[in-house]
């Protein structure tokens, strides 16, 4: 989860952190930049050590010892970073990035390897094959790109030393020492020190952060243990248990197709809430959106949600809370439709297992 996610990062400025890195002080025979060593036992590494012994439970020698021994890593300062000029918004071309021909191809075999896995998934936790594999196609390509960045030395730098000029700073800071005590927990109860991720720690074929891991993570191939990094079984399980934990809801759709184009749509109101389900069907047609018969039969609570394409007229759907559900994998619309079109897509090019498909399909993107 990467989350991302769309799909993640916060802090108040470390400027002690940044000047107690240790270093090298001597340059190498071949005019090189000094060399980083690890963080040291500086006072701020201290204190980051004890707070997450206290809270996590961990020997706070122990603790100490493993931050310590974790090495900056600069670069991933830039990289939780919002783009400066952030690009205007666009739908369309982030839809192409993810359901285009080669990624498709890769999840028609990952689907065809790990059918049963996939189906047993469906039938124990409610969650249809084709969402597992729109999250797993989206955050790792299928296990292609699982992240090359050691997650001890990521999360202890985004812990000590997160960039200042995030405009949410502190409240990313606070996620990341949370989730490097999560990750410490792990490595105490004997997961390996070394493991590694993206640049803010996620990890394995469907990138879950520590925390993740250790609330939502399943042995799907019953060999005994949990291995998000080498186990796709296991990653197609605790992705179907991820969208339980956090609500989903079996044999609801995700979203159904929504007309605002009219006039007297008050599209202000209905946008409002964002991507939060809040208003009933009757409610959002009294407020002038067009919805189709399924929509209008629908029990639970929906949302408008909006979808820039750049310089043409916006993309909108009428979200579930299953929408909702897949947005707290990573906090963006985009990501979450993405997620559902790339795995209907792959889910199409597999005749027999499309011509029977399961009651929590989502809906089609037909117009009302």
């Amino acid at each position: 989860m990467r989350t991302l996610i769309a799909f993640r990062p916060f802090w108040m400025g470390c400027l002690l952190c940044s000047l107690t890195i240790s270093v090298v002080a001597a340059q190498s025979p071949g005019g090189q930049a000094p060399a980083r060593k690890n963080w040291g036992q500086t006072p701020a590494v201290r204190e980051l050590a004890q707070e997450l012994a206290e809270r996590f439970d961990l020997p706070p020698q122990w603790t100490l010892k493993q931050i310590a021994s974790a090495h900056p890593v600069p670069k991933v300062r830039q990289l939780v970073l919002p783009p400066a000029t952030p690009a205007a918004k666009n739908w369309s071309a982030y839809r192409d990035r993810f359901i285009e021909p080669k990624r498709i191809e890769a999840g028609v075999r990952f689907w065809r390897d790990h059918a049963a896995a996939l189906r047993r998934a469906e039938q124990l936790y409610g969650v249809p094959a084709e969402m597992v594999v729109g999250i797993i196609g989206v955050e790792t390509y299928y296990g292609r790109h699982l992240g090359s960045f050691k997650v001890l030395d990521v999360l202890t730098t985004l812990s000590l030393d997160f960039p200042a000029e995030h405009p949410r700073a502190a409240q990313r800071q606070a996620f990341f020492r949370s989730e490097l005590g999560a990750f410490l927990k792990q490595v105490r109860r004997g997961a390996p020190m070394h493991r590694k991720g993206s640049f803010a720690g996620a990890m394995g074929w469907p990138q879950f952060m520590p925390s993740s891991w250790s609330r939502h993570a399943v042995d799907f191939d019953g060999d005994g243990r949990v291995d998000l990094l080498n186990s796709p079984v296991d990653a197609i399980g605790s992705v179907a248990n991820y969208f339980v934990g956090h609500g989903w809801k079996s044999g609801m759709p995700t979203h159904f197709p929504v007309d605002v184009s009219g006039p007297g749509v008050e599209l202000a109101t209905l946008t409002e809430p964002d991507i939060l389900p809040t208003f009933s069907p009757q409610r959002m047609s009294e407020l002038g959106a067009r919805l189709g018969e399924a929509a209008r039969l629908h029990a639970g609570p929906l949302a408008l949600v909006e979808l820039q394409n750049g310089g043409n007229a916006p993309s909108y759907v009428a979200g579930t809370e299953n929408f909702y559900v897949v947005t707290r994998y990573n906090w963006s619309s985009y990501y979450a439709l993405a997620v559902i079109e790339l795995g209907q897509t792959v889910k199409a090019q597999i005749p027999v297992l499309a011509a029977h498909p399961s009651p929590a399909s989502p809906a089609s993107s037909s117009p009302p």
